[in-house]
């Protein structure tokens, strides 16, 4: 890929990390436990879990953003750090969002077929944390589907360098 392409997905990547972050940080601001119990009476160690991975994830987006603006600003373009950021971001940011090493939801992959949400939760959650997912995860997939690319190219320079 063209250094120009290359910047302009960091610069579309830099723009969603902004976004995403400014969702997550407002939902964690407002949001305790207490409040989620309210809305529904549920397991309050799941709820912690909640919070917990979709703290992980907002330090995940705001590393990602730290390291799009560097190297946004760097002369020269620096083009190989540029792709083997955006292979990170893909693994800790997007990837994290649809499937989370600790196991607080999934994504069933099956939705895509259907038109609805693809995150599920293992447990009934409060209708707050069902409309953050919902409003990120649209934008969530289209970066997947942008930044896959970065995950084969990555593993093929990985191996041919070998």
């Amino acid at each position: 890929m063209g250094n120009s392409l290359v910047k302009t997905q960091l610069q579309d990547v830099a723009g969603f990390l902004t976004s995403s972050i400014s969702t997550f940080e407002n939902f964690l601001n407002e949001t305790t436990i207490s409040q989620m119990e309210q809305q529904l009476s549920g397991d309050e160690a799941y709820y912690k879990l909640i919070l917990s991975n979709l703290r992980k994830l907002l330090v995940y987006c705001e590393e990602g953003l730290d390291a799009c603006s560097v190297i946004l600003l760097s002369e020269p373009f620096q083009k190989a750090t540029a792709e083997k950021t955006l292979y990170r971001i893909f693994h800790q940011c997007i990837e994290e969002f649809f499937s989370p090493k600790k196991d607080a939801w999934f994504e069933d992959s099956r939705s895509a077929y259907t038109g609805k949400n693809s995150i599920k939760f293992f447990n009934h959650v409060p209708e707050s944390v069902q409309n953050l997912f919902k409003g990120l995860e649209g934008e969530f997939q289209r970066l997947r589907e942008e930044l896959e690319y970065y995950e084969t190219d990555y593993r093929t320079k990985m191996i041919q360098s070998k």
